[in-house]
Formats: C-alpha cells, sequence, structure tokens
C-alpha cells in the first residue's frame, strides 16, 4: 500500500504542470500606456504601449481598441502577428475620430485566448482641440 501512495504524487503534479504551461499561463494582455496627438484634419493619432506573453500564432495580443465614455469601440487597431520577442510592444492608429464633446477615452488590450481584461488606459483628450 505504501508504494501506491508514492505514485500518486507525481500522477497529481503532471496534470498540474501541464495545466499550467498552456495557454491560461500566458496572462492578459496589458495597456501598459497610449499617447494621443491631434493631426491637422482634426482626427487623432494614438500609440499604445501593450504588453502580452505571445506564444505564437495560436495566442496573441491580435488588437487594441479605442472607446468612447459610453463603452462604444470607435476605433480598433489590429495586430497582425504576434510578438513573441518583441515585449512590450507599441503600435499607432491614425485617422481617430473623436467627438468634441468629449474629454477623455480609454485603451483596452485583446488576445486571442482570454479575450479582454487586462489593464486599460484613460487618455484624456487635449482640451485646445475639442470643438474644432
Amino acid at each position: 500500500m505504501g508504494s501506491h501512495h508514492r505514485l500518486a504524487g507525481p500522477r497529481l503534479i503532471l496534470p498540474l504542470l501541464l495545466a499550467l504551461s498552456g495557454p491560461a499561463g500566458a496572462g492578459l494582455a496589458d495597456v501598459l500606456g497610449a499617447r494621443i496627438e491631434q493631426a491637422p484634419d482634426g482626427s487623432y493619432r494614438i500609440a499604445a504601449t501593450v504588453r502580452h506573453a505571445d506564444s505564437g500564432w495560436d495566442h496573441y495580443a491580435d488588437r487594441w481598441e479605442v472607446l468612447g465614455p459610453e463603452g462604444r469601440v470607435i476605433a480598433t487597431r489590429t495586430l497582425l502577428h504576434p510578438h513573441v520577442h518583441e515585449q512590450p510592444f507599441t503600435r499607432g492608429l491614425s485617422g481617430v475620430r473623436i467627438p468634441p464633446t468629449w474629454t477623455w477615452v480609454r485603451i483596452r488590450a485583446h488576445d486571442k485566448v482570454h479575450g479582454y481584461g487586462g489593464r486599460q488606459v484613460t487618455l484624456s483628450v487635449p482640451a485646445g482641440s475639442r470643438g474644432h
């Protein structure tokens, strides 16, 4: 009976290690920071820095989005490939139209396995540009 108990330990540990090494171990996509600037045509350019433990084509941060105060997505920056060896990374999006009454927007990131849920960043829309 003693030998049976000695074998039970490794049998329980191996499935646990396999579960931890899978996609769930990579975590959520976090927005670490963002910048906003207005273009001459009145639109905005937003650059977001994202961190995610990309592991390959099946699990990577695949986009970040700009949301308005009511939670509606107004712009999306699609990320076309994993950034396994470039973490964190910054990508920009031009031509973002923000209504003149909005004083802020929120940036959130998405990954192919976990979806949303990581750190978000709120950006103040520059006061001098609103109303144009």
